[in-house]
């Protein structure tokens, strides 16, 4: 048996300990119920619910979701178009998020893939100021696809 100040109060039987509990207004909890002999706190159950949820609330107040935001190209796709994606994907990145950039062939462009892959490498080249490589290109099925992660 544990006292509400954190303090042994040692082996009691069940009778005494509920006496000590309200004789202190408190409620006794069970802390350890597999051990030999089982653990008993004496401490106010409600305060303690509370002190918890308040501690979960908190993780997920902090905890952060990070999304993987996609630009999908083709291969012909002009420069200018390029550079304005590229703004996007600064963009994505500097707001912690992932980004993947898609390449699409239609009809006989894939037998030009590796077009999409100079493409894709340099715009990773572009960005690797403010990004990292997570998965290097990689074809699946009629689309090319890397993923960059924000440094």
């Amino acid at each position: 048996m544990i006292g509400s100040d954190g303090a042994q109060l040692g082996i009691l039987t069940l009778k005494d300990a509920l006496e000590t509990a309200a004789r202190e207004t408190l409620d006794l909890v069970e802390v350890s119920p597999n051990s030999d002999p089982p653990v008993c706190k004496i401490m106010d159950f409600g305060k303690y619910k509370y002190q918890q949820s308040k501690k979960t609330q908190e993780a997920k107040r902090k905890q952060t979701t990070i999304q993987i935001k996609e630009v999908k190209i083709r291969p012909g796709t002009d420069d200018h178009d390029i550079d304005f994606k590229l703004r996007h994907l600064k963009r994505f990145l500097s707001k912690k998020n992932k980004a993947k950039i898609t390449v699409t062939f239609k009809g006989r462009e894939i037998a030009h893939s590796e077009q999409a892959l100079t493409l894709l490498n340099r715009m990773a080249k572009e960005l690797e100021d403010v990004a990292v490589v997570e998965q290097s290109p990689k074809m699946e099925g009629r689309f090319m696809a890397i993923i960059l992660a924000p440094k």
